[in-house]
């Protein structure tokens, strides 16, 4: 059985991203380094740009792809046995199939390419075909063949010569009889009788077998050697010998060439239980990646099936984890993600905790055994988490993931903010990419109940990379939803720099009034200050359109006015469209540029104003008062 069908795969979601990669290689060397397992990390799918980069970076090839884990041929304990030649004696065959307790042998060329399958039951036909005396020479059969068979001694001719002509005689009647009975190039089967020696060798037999042991006298083989006629001994009487003959063939005369029925190492069992129901047979041959024969599989091999054995590494989503996954035994989980829909036939070791990234925890794993990480190892962990927590800024990151990765930096000799730059920088070129390669680098599906639903994310060091994957994302997405099977699809395109984000953040604190309260919990604070974090929220984000709705509803007068001229500062500084509703007509004449007066149900446009007042505007000034009255006299309703 192969090494490799004991392996236990370390494989993380579909679509992989960096931590899925990075985890899955780093886990299986600490369960190599800490356990009796032999494991191989493997990757679900094509890498994508980020983690190509970082496994260049620090000289870590790549992971073997696997795609299914359904069990195949290869996780059978099938037979080793080595391929026999077709040369080989009906005889010998029977010998092997007896010895091994098999009834099917392969039949291989000398570079083990399959030619046929030989089986019992085409050996006992051929030994019940006893009035077929020409079989030899049908079978074009060596003389090895019929020594071997015959335990006999090669005394005039060649072993390697080959039966070409004739029939087999039996030649123990008297040289009168065997003189219209011979024939030229005949195999005469003969005892000790001088006469009858001489006269199948005037007779031009082609091979004369002396049986019993007797001993050929110097006058025959002469005559032989000068007539070309061989002679053998075999210790066997003339009865045995003659019944031996047929075993002499070689089996390629009687072996089953087309129509074989074999597998190959890839092979789904499901498959070959389809197969194996269908037919008599009990052994099968397999074939190798190349084509090459390395094996036979039975019934019972596969009734012993050992299932794969695999662990799974930053999701626990059955939507999202490796085909096949149900009919594996799966070993660990190892996930920072919420506990999703997956299942397993047994008590597995589960380990699920809430930091930014599954390479924090596999740290963790490598600090509790106290095993050293390798500078290599080191710096593809540091990736992932500087990956999947968007270098420390995501929502998800703990201060776990920060001093983990500064620890992780160190190892392997590299500086954060730089490397950081570099990696994403790699992730995020969209040079001849399709939508669908974008959109596929880094999505995973989810189950919300009976919802099935998709979130795919792309992370960009640019305000104008971001703005680019957006343009080619966009049409894609409903094309996305159907390909993939989803109710809902949500696409997450993030800018990574950090410097800006905080920037961003600090400004929207500072407009709302809350820098002071910024590391407060959403419990600590009012109500009005809970509206002013979603004001924040949304100037942060910098939107092409800003829809607001009475957004200043709750806030007391002085925050208000400040708010609403804060709100007019960021439209002249970043161009953003934005629509604001109230019921508040000063608010409106001070804010609006346009000012759009609407009806009652069912509700339209009554009236469309523009504002041409110039900034900033005095709500004392005539005209500010003139524009006020105005739209007043357009909602009376008194």
């Amino acid at each position: 059985m192969p090494k490799a069908a004991h392996k236990v795969v370390v494989i993380g979601h579909r679509n992989p991203d960096t931590d899925s990669i990075c985890s899955a290689i780093a886990y299986a060397e600490l369960k190599n380094k800490t356990s009796d397992l032999v494991c191989e990390p493997r990757r679900a799918g094509k890498m994508n740009q980020e983690t190509e980069f970082v496994l260049k970076k620090f000289g870590v090839k790549p992971p073997r792809m696997c795609t299914d884990v359904n069990p195949k041929i290869r996780d059978v304990d099938y037979r080793e046995m080595p391929g026999i030649p077709g040369s080989t004696s009906l005889r010998k065959a029977w010998e092997i199939m007896r010895d091994k307790q098999i009834d099917t042998l392969p039949v291989t060329s000398p570079d083990n390419e399959l030619e046929g399958v030989i089986t019992v039951k085409d050996i006992a036909t051929a030994n019940m075909d006893v009035f077929d005396t020409g079989i030899l020479a049908k079978s074009q059969t060596t003389y090895r063949n019929i020594l071997e068979t015959l335990g006999g001694t090669m005394v005039v001719g060649r072993e390697d010569d080959v039966c070409t002509t004739g029939h087999i005689r039996i030649g123990t009647a008297t040289p009168e009889m065997l003189e219209s009975t011979v024939e030229k190039g005949d195999i005469v089967i003969l005892t000790n009788r001088y006469e009858s020696q001489l006269c199948a060798i005037e007779k031009e037999a082609s091979l004369l077998i002396i049986c019993n042991g007797a001993k050929v006298g110097r006058t025959i083989q002469r005559i032989a050697e000068e007539t070309g006629v061989a002679i053998m001994t075999a210790p066997c009487d003339t009865y045995a010998a003659g019944k031996l003959m047929s075993q002499c063939a070689p089996i390629s005369y009687y072996m089953t060439r087309d129509d074989i029925m074999k597998f190959t190492l890839v092979t789904p069992v499901a498959d070959v239980t389809r197969v194996m129901a269908k037919v008599r047979h009990r052994y099968f041959p397999i074939l190798d990646e190349d084509g090459k024969y390395c094996g036979m599989v039975s019934r019972r091999n596969i009734i012993a099936l050992r299932k794969r054995r695999i662990i799974l590494v930053d999701h626990n989503e059955a939507t999202q984890a490796v085909e096949g996954f149900d009919q594996a035994e799966i070993l660990e989980i190892i996930d920072h993600h919420r506990i999703g829909s997956l299942e397993t036939s047994g008590p597995v070791y589960f380990r699920n905790q809430p930091v930014g990234c599954t390479a924090t925890i596999i740290t963790q794993m490598y600090d509790e055994n106290g095993v050293e990480i390798r500078p290599q190892i080191a710096g593809l962990l540091l990736a992932a988490i500087l990956s999947d927590t968007l270098v420390f800024r995501s929502p998800t990151c703990t201060p776990v993931d920060v001093s983990t990765a500064n620890r992780l930096a160190k190892i392997a000799g590299v500086e954060i903010d730089a490397f950081a730059s570099e990696m994403f920088e790699a992730g995020e070129k969209l040079d001849g990419k399709t939508p669908e390669e974008v959109f596929l680098q880094d999505f995973k599906v989810f189950m919300c109940g009976d919802v099935r639903f998709g979130v795919a994310q792309g992370s960009y060091m640019t305000r104008k990379n971001l703005k680019a994957a957006q343009q080619l994302l966009t049409p894609y997405l409903p094309e996305a939803c159907g390909k993939q099977n989803v109710e809902d699809l949500y696409m997450l395109l993030t800018d990574v720099p950090k410097e800006e984000s905080a920037k961003r953040v600090a400004e929207a604190m500072e407009i709302v009034g809350l820098t002071k309260y910024r590391h407060y919990y959403p419990d600590q604070l009012s109500a009005s200050m809970l509206q002013r974090v979603v004001i924040a929220r949304a100037f942060a984000t910098q939107p092409d359109l800003l829809l607001m709705d009475e957004p200043y509803g709750q806030l007391d007068i002085q925050l208000r006015y400040h708010l609403e001229d804060e709100l007019i500062a960021l439209w002249q500084r970043t161009g953003t469209t934005v629509i604001f509703i109230t019921h508040n007509i000063e608010e409106a004449v001070y804010m609006g540029q346009r000012i759009m007066v609407l009806t009652n149900k069912p509700t339209s446009i009554k009236c469309s104003i523009d504002n041409d007042l110039p900034r900033p505007r005095d709500i004392a000034s005539p005209d500010f008062v003139e524009l006020r009255n105005k739209v007043t006299d357009l909602i009376k309703w008194w």
